[in-house]
């Protein structure tokens, strides 16, 4: 596997080899060191549970990863674990179920919602049986508000990521939001995740690609903290547009906000706005194809801003898109190699190039 390099000094960096972007090798390796150690959404606890459910069924990145996973509820407490039969590795559970135990519907083997092997049916000569390797191997769970993530084997630290992105949300009521699904949408992009990444962590191409949203963000105020595997930008309001309303205490009190923009190795993005927040998951499909979510939890169901934002929102997207493709086809010249870094206005896609060669590297 070749080696990726990008100079930790912006100034003197050149972007990531295109080679990471084309080649099979890197989309394999990538696809085996990168989001394996990765966090992903799982759902919301407060839809996942509704009605008595006991047991539902997810997948780790779904298209693919594709690992089988099952969530398990008892009482209060929501535990993640393997959703695959430790006899021969049949599907345990297809859909949600409001049972206080799992059957395997292919030979019998039945375990608690802990995961832990109860019985199964002719073993009674098998020796030393059950053992560890008979129960399903947990994994550890996270929740930020009421939203759950997983990792299969995190290498980021979700507690100081989320604690971070408090600072300034933690003023919010998010628990108290509400899922809107009529607004959701999946978007399907031609292009690399890595690509659709790269476009939204810098404001850079805002005046250029997106006259509308230029329009309601001070350009020249639009600012990129850079963080351990986080990014937040930071959209400044033009007159006119809507900002937060901060509380005394608040770092940003005083300040005319209309947006902040969370991105989270690798994959997560979190769009924040005075009517609510947008949650965005980067799904890779093939090494040209990715699928983006767009998930909506309004503040309040009636504001009219969100219907302005949500139209918005969608050209803004469709913008994207455009320029995102086109990168993805410039990256097949013979004539391209590499670019540069502006210091000021790529600190976010410098950050990510570094995180991703470091992935890659190892």
């Amino acid at each position: 596997m070749k080696k990726y390099f990008v100079d930790p000094d912006i100034r003197k960096a050149k972007t990531i080899d295109k080679d990471f972007y084309l080649s099979e090798d890197a989309w394999q390796h990538a696809k085996q060191n990168i989001f394996p150690n990765s966090w992903q959404y799982l759902g919301d606890k407060n839809y996942l549970f509704k009605g008595g459910v006991k047991t539902y069924p997810k997948v780790f990145m779904e298209n693919f990863l594709e690992e089988p996973l099952l969530l398990t509820k008892q009482n209060d407490s929501i535990q993640c674990m393997s959703n695959v039969c430790t006899h021969r590795g049949f599907i345990l559970s297809h859909h949600p179920s409001e049972s206080s135990n799992l059957t395997c519907k292919y030979h019998g083997r039945r375990f608690s919602l802990e995961g832990e092997c109860l019985s199964m049916p002719e073993f009674k000569e098998v020796e030393n049986f059950p053992s560890a390797c008979d129960h399903l191997k947990k994994l550890k769970l996270k929740s930020w508000r009421q939203f759950l993530f997983t990792s299969l084997n995190p290498s980021v630290d979700f507690d100081a990521v989320f604690s971070k992105v408090d600072e300034r949300l933690g003023f919010l009521n998010i628990d108290d939001f509400t899922h809107c699904p009529q607004y959701d949408k999946v978007y399907s992009v031609n292009a690399h995740w890595a690509l659709y990444c790269e476009n939204f962590l810098e404001g850079f191409h805002i005046p250029f690609v997106h006259n509308d949203l230029s329009a309601l963000i001070d350009y020249g105020e639009y600012t990129t903290e850079c963080y351990d595997d986080m990014v937040l930008q930071i959209g400044y309001a033009s007159d006119g547009t809507p900002v937060f309303n901060f509380p005394e205490n608040h770092p940003d009190f005083g300040k005319r906000v209309a947006a902040y923009y969370y991105w989270i190795f690798p994959n997560m993005m979190i769009n924040v706005y005075s009517w609510g927040i947008q949650l965005n998951f980067i799904m890779p499909v093939t090494p040209k194809l990715t699928k983006v979510k767009f998930i909506y939890y309004l503040k309040d169901q009636h504001d009219g801003r969100f219907t302005d934002g949500d139209q918005l929102g969608d050209k803004t997207e469709r913008e994207d898109e455009f320029v995102v493709e086109g990168v993805q086809q410039g990256l097949e010249s013979k004539l391209y190699t590499h670019g540069r870094f502006s210091p000021k206005r790529e600190k976010g896609v410098h950050y990510f190039q570094q995180r991703i060669a470091d992935h890659m590297n190892k």
